[in-house]
């Protein structure tokens, strides 16, 4: 197996800075951030989003040397702007870079985001983050990382561990060793897919536990609505043509339960301040990281429609955060959907 020095990050927001502290434990980092103060706050200072950041980091805005000087290179973007951000490196990716992203959410960008309520797509049309590096490059060994990961913990020095999920053993292997430490574990997983849909639908999920948070309810129906957003999960994932089974580990309920629990969860906290009374233009605008469930919700709503999936969490959270139904409404709704299996997915 080639032995890495040096390793690449694409994404200087608190996920990517994360991996920072995680990969500085191993090998020397190069951000690439697009900023030039970024890029300067990093170097000179060794410092940004009030975290310290190693001696072994360096940051650049130069894509030919980030991919000249990096085999392996961790993507952790916003979904929305993934495939462009592909489009820029392809002309400097090789068949011999290896990928991993870090993206929870999914692209429809070959549709354009005014016409996604009335464009008839289908599942052809939705891809996942390794879809888009395949479409966008010559990239061949692509993998994600997945599962548990809220950077305040992990940035505050708490254990963790994660997924990398990969169809190939190379790329599974090389993220395991310059990720794991004595306080964070990297499993590995072969079902690619399977992981990054995961990754994308439990902040749907995360975002309706916030809302029964901000609407004064207990960890009742909390758990209750954690266990029922696993079944909608795997019954889409298995839609989207994935084994169920991937979805029982660490990226699949793990991450559920962390991201559908937490305060340091950017779609919980969405959502329990939108059950408070707050705007969605206001929390959108002042929220400092992407709300990534908000995007991928107005996505697996559409296509639950287009291809006549039942999902109805996905449809009355829809229905609430972009339609003004009314929240009690919405939680009696599911409460009494009368044809509801408890387990039908094993």
């Amino acid at each position: 197996m080639v032995k890495l020095k040096t390793v690449g990050i694409i994404g200087a927001g608190s996920f990517g800075i994360t991996l920072v502290k995680i990969l500085t434990r191993n090998v020397d980092v190069i951000i690439y951030a697009r900023k030039q103060e970024h890029v300067d706050s990093i170097n000179q200072h060794h410092y940004y989003h009030n975290q310290k950041i190693s001696e072994r980091a360096y940051a650049t805005n130069d894509i030919a040397e980030i991919t000249s000087r990096c085999e392996l290179i961790f993507a952790v973007i916003p979904s929305s702007g993934f495939r462009s951000m592909m489009k820029e490196f392809c002309p400097y990716l090789k068949p011999s870079h290896i990928i991993i992203h870090g993206t929870k959410g999914l692209d429809a960008s070959l549709i354009s985001e005014n016409d996604w309520n009335n464009f008839n797509f289908s599942k052809k049309d939705i891809c996942t983050m390794s879809e888009v590096i395949r479409q966008e490059s010559n990239t061949i060994r692509i993998g994600c990382i997945s599962g548990p990961n809220l950077a305040k913990e992990i940035l505050s020095g708490q254990p963790a561990a994660t997924v990398i999920a990969s169809e190939f053993d190379e790329v599974i292997h090389l993220g395991q060793t310059v990720l794991s430490s004595k306080k964070f574990f990297a499993f590995g997983s072969h079902d690619l897919k399977a992981a990054e849909i995961s990754g994308s639908f439990k902040n749907i999920i995360a975002v309706a536990s916030g809302i029964l948070s901000g609407m004064g309810m207990g960890k009742n129906m909390q758990s209750l609505l954690i266990t029922r957003g696993l079944r909608e999960m795997i019954y889409f994932g298995t839609a989207m043509g994935t084994s169920g089974a991937a979805y029982l580990g660490v990226a699949g309920i793990g991450d559920l339960i962390a991201t559908a629990t937490s305060d340091d969860s950017r779609n919980y906290t969405f959502g329990k301040r939108f059950a408070g009374g707050e705007a969605y233009d206001h929390i959108m605008a002042t929220s400092t990281e992407v709300v990534e469930g908000v995007r991928t919700l107005k996505i697996i709503n559409q296509l639950a429609k287009n291809e006549n999936l039942n999902l109805p969490i996905v449809t009355v959270l829809h229905k609430v955060i972009f339609e003004g139904f009314d929240m009690t409404r919405g939680l009696e709704f599911l409460m009494n959907d009368a044809y509801a299996v408890d387990v039908d997915y094993l």
